[in-house]
């Protein structure tokens, strides 16, 4: 079988950041997916599936009620390895052109208070799952570590 592309990045050299994953062309449009790296792969601990929960809850209410991307957001969930996240974009874009929406969203999640949406029985199948208070502190470690002083090293694929 042949390697998917994501399984050709060298997760030795990569580094938290916001990279373009992938473009698909599906009829006339474009489907720009990112991968959101939080974590360093292989080099410190992944992040527990409770505040990646939390993360994903948080970070889905946010784009799909986003004046500018609600229509234009496919997905948002997290990767299996546990080192952040994939969002799917209707449109074709570049990892900088996403910065300013990935700076709200992560201070929409680090500042977060009180219930997480759809943190309940009937509304999810694992509720009991999530950890705002760590989301809160991942959120705020990704904005400072990486978000807010980002450079063209955290944007584009290690070669």
């Amino acid at each position: 079988m042949e390697k998917i592309a994501s399984f050709t990045i060298d997760h030795i050299k990569l580094e938290p950041g916001v990279y373009v994953s992938r473009k698909d062309h599906v009829g006339d449009s474009v489907i720009t997916t990112f991968d959101l790296r939080m974590t360093s792969p292989n080099d410190e601990p992944v992040m527990n599936t409770a505040e990646m929960h939390t993360i994903e809850h948080l970070a889905a209410t946010f784009l799909r009620n986003h004046a500018q991307y609600k229509d234009k957001t496919i997905y948002f969930g997290p990767m299996g390895c546990r080192t952040g996240f994939y969002l799917l974009l209707a449109g074709d874009y570049e990892s900088k052109d996403i910065v300013p929406l990935m700076v709200e969203m992560y201070e929409f999640i680090r500042d977060f208070k009180g219930e997480v949406p759809g943190a309940s029985a009937k509304d999810c199948g694992n509720y009991l799952d999530m950890n705002l208070g760590m989301a809160n502190y991942l959120a705020n470690k990704y904005l400072n570590n990486v978000l807010y002083n980002i450079d063209e090293k955290h944007l584009v694929y290690p070669q």
